[in-house]
């Protein structure tokens, strides 16, 4: 049996749940937790997920920047999510984790996040009654059944804002 990498894995998993979804009109989506505010990812938009690794500070960084992360002899610049958007920082626990950027982003920048939640249907949301948000990277603002509020996320969006690029403190 041939070995299969975790990155491979979880690429065959999101086209085949893309797959299956695309069939039926629903999209897979990813929950993640950053902070207090609950996003949503669509899984052909995600890379990897994993447990934090061990950090290396970057001098001369801004506070969000949270370090450089070595990720099988690739380096991720690791940006906290929650302290970027101005929240608190993520505290690094058990259930913190790094998603690391699709391979069609190009870009080495992993986002730290609170905890994962799981796999999400579209169906189970309904679109929120809430004020539009200024931040270019939610594309869309939903409620779940417990009147919780997600945000939809583009990683696209993000990794090409002007202050997510500029790391300098």
């Amino acid at each position: 049996m041939a070995k299969l990498s975790l990155r491979e894995f979880q690429e065959e998993l999101a086209r085949k749940l893309s797959d299956t979804s695309g069939a039926t009109g629903t999209r897979a989506l990813l929950g993640l937790q950053a902070g207090a505010e609950l996003w949503l990812i669509d899984l052909a938009e995600s890379g990897e997920i994993l447990p934090v690794p061990a950090l290396t500070p970057v001098p001369l960084a801004t506070g969000w920047l949270r370090g450089v992360a070595n990720v099988r002899g690739v380096l991720y610049a690791v940006s906290d999510f929650s302290a970027f958007q101005g929240n608190a920082p993520t505290a690094l626990t058990g259930d913190a984790r790094l998603l690391l950027p699709h391979a069609k982003f190009g870009c080495n920048s992993a986002l730290l996040v609170s905890r994962v939640l799981g796999l999400r249907a579209l169906d189970d949301f309904e679109p929120a009654d809430a004020a539009p948000d200024p931040r270019p990277w939610i594309s869309t603002q939903f409620s779940d059944t417990q009147g919780r509020l997600w945000r939809r996320f583009d990683p696209r969006k993000l990794y090409t804002d002007a202050r997510f690029l500029d790391v300098a403190a």
